[in-house]
C-alpha cells in the first residue's frame, strides 16, 4: 500500500477547480421580444437550471412560493433547481404554459419568442442548461431555488452590466456568429452567478460547498476528486491536510455531512456510473482505475450506492 503523503500546492483552489470542471450540457437558449399582456408558466425541469436575463424593460418573476418579484433591465435570475415559475408582464394575470406559445426554432440550441400587443416592450434572453457531472449535482442540491443578480449591485455592477450589454446588442440583430456569442456569454453569466453565491451567501459555508471552502477539508476533497484511483485511507487524507485522524474525521463529517469513507465510495461509484453510461469497458479495468483490486468488491459497492449492478447500466 502506498502510504506516501501527496504534496498539494499551498495555493490550491478547490472552488476554482469545481467551476473549471462544470460543463454545461444540453443547453437551449431563447431570445424573447414581449409586448402587451402576457404571462408564461415555465415547466418543472428537474436536474436542470433555467435563467432569465432582462435586456430591456421590466417584468415579474413569481417563484414557487407565489411571492412575485419585479425584474428590471440589467437583472439576471438563475433558477438553479429547474423549479416551475412564472415570468409575466403582470403577476395577477392567469399564466399560460410555455409550450402553448409560438416558439420559433432557429437551430438546435437557439429559439425565439415574439408576443405582440399594446404595452411596454420587454426583451429577455432565457435558457435551460444541464450539468452531467456528479460534482455539479452536489452543487445544485445546495444552491437556493434562485439566485438573482442586478447590475446595481456594487459587487457585480461592472462585469454584469457590460456582459448584459453585449448580449443585448447581439440579440437585437442576430448576425452570423451571434448565436454562439450569446450562448457563450450566457454560460459565463451562469458560472459568475454561482461563484457570486459561493462567495457571498452564509449558507455556502456549510455542506459540500463549505467543505470545498474549508482550508483543510478542501485539500482532502481535491485529492479525492483529482485522484479517485489512489488507495486513500482516512489516515492518509488526514496527514495530507496536516490533521490528526480523529480531528479530520470529525471535522469532515461536521461540514460535509457524511463520513470520509462514505463520501469517497459515493464519489467513485458516481464516476463509474457516468463512465458506464458512455462506454463499455471491462469491469476489472474500471474497478482498478477507481482504487478497487477486485471486481466483486467494486460491484458490491456500486450496487449499494447506485442501486443497480454495473451490468444493468444502459449505455447512451
Amino acid at each position: 500500500m502506498d502510504l506516501s503523503i501527496p504534496v498539494f500546492p499551498k495555493a490550491s483552489d478547490p472552488l476554482g477547480e469545481l467551476l473549471h470542471q462544470l460543463r454545461l450540457d444540453g443547453s437551449l437558449y431563447c431570445r424573447s421580444t414581449l409586448q402587451g399582456q402576457w404571462s408564461i408558466a415555465m415547466p418543472l425541469l428537474p436536474s436542470m437550471m433555467m435563467f432569465h436575463i432582462v435586456t430591456e424593460g421590466t417584468c415579474w418573476l413569481t417563484p414557487s412560493d407565489g411571492k412575485f418579484i419585479r425584474l428590471k433591465r440589467g437583472t439576471l435570475v438563475l433558477m438553479s433547481k429547474g423549479s416551475n415559475h412564472v415570468i409575466s408582464s403582470n403577476p395577477k394575470l392567469l399564466p399560460k404554459p410555455l409550450f402553448e406559445y409560438d416558439v420559433v426554432k432557429i437551430s438546435e440550441r437557439f429559439e425565439t419568442l415574439d408576443i405582440k400587443g399594446d404595452g411596454k416592450l420587454v426583451k429577455l434572453t432565457c435558457g435551460v442548461v444541464g450539468f452531467n457531472q456528479f460534482a455539479s449535482k452536489h452543487l445544485i442540491q445546495q444552491l437556493p431555488e434562485f439566485i438573482m443578480l442586478k447590475d446595481t449591485d456594487h459587487r457585480c455592477e461592472e462585469w454584469l452590466s457590460s456582459t448584459l450589454e453585449l448580449i443585448g446588442n447581439e440579440a437585437k440583430d442576430l448576425k452570423p456568429g451571434g448565436e454562439t456569442i450569446i450562448t457563450h456569454l450566457a454560460d459565463v453569466l451562469i458560472l459568475k452567478a454561482i461563484r457570486h453565491w459561493m462567495e457571498s451567501a452564509p449558507e455556502s459555508n456549510c455542506g459540500w460547498v463549505g467543505g470545498l471552502k474549508d482550508k483543510n477539508i478542501g485539500i482532502a476533497l481535491s485529492a479525492i476528486h483529482n485522484q479517485p484511483q489512489k488507495r486513500w485511507t482516512v489516515d492518509l487524507l488526514a496527514r495530507s491536510c496536516g490533521m490528526s485522524r480523529s480531528g479530520f474525521s470529525a471535522h469532515f463529517k461536521k461540514i460535509v455531512g457524511k463520513s470520509v469513507k462514505n463520501y469517497l465510495t459515493e464519489w467513485r461509484m458516481h464516476l463509474a456510473h457516468q463512465r458506464l453510461r458512455f462506454k463499455q469497458e471491462p469491469l476489472i479495468v474500471l474497478a482498478e482505475s477507481l482504487g478497487y483490486q477486485s471486481e466483486a468488491a467494486f460491484s458490491r459497492a456500486f450496487k449499494r450506492v447506485i442501486g443497480i449492478t454495473p451490468g444493468s447500466v444502459e449505455t447512451i
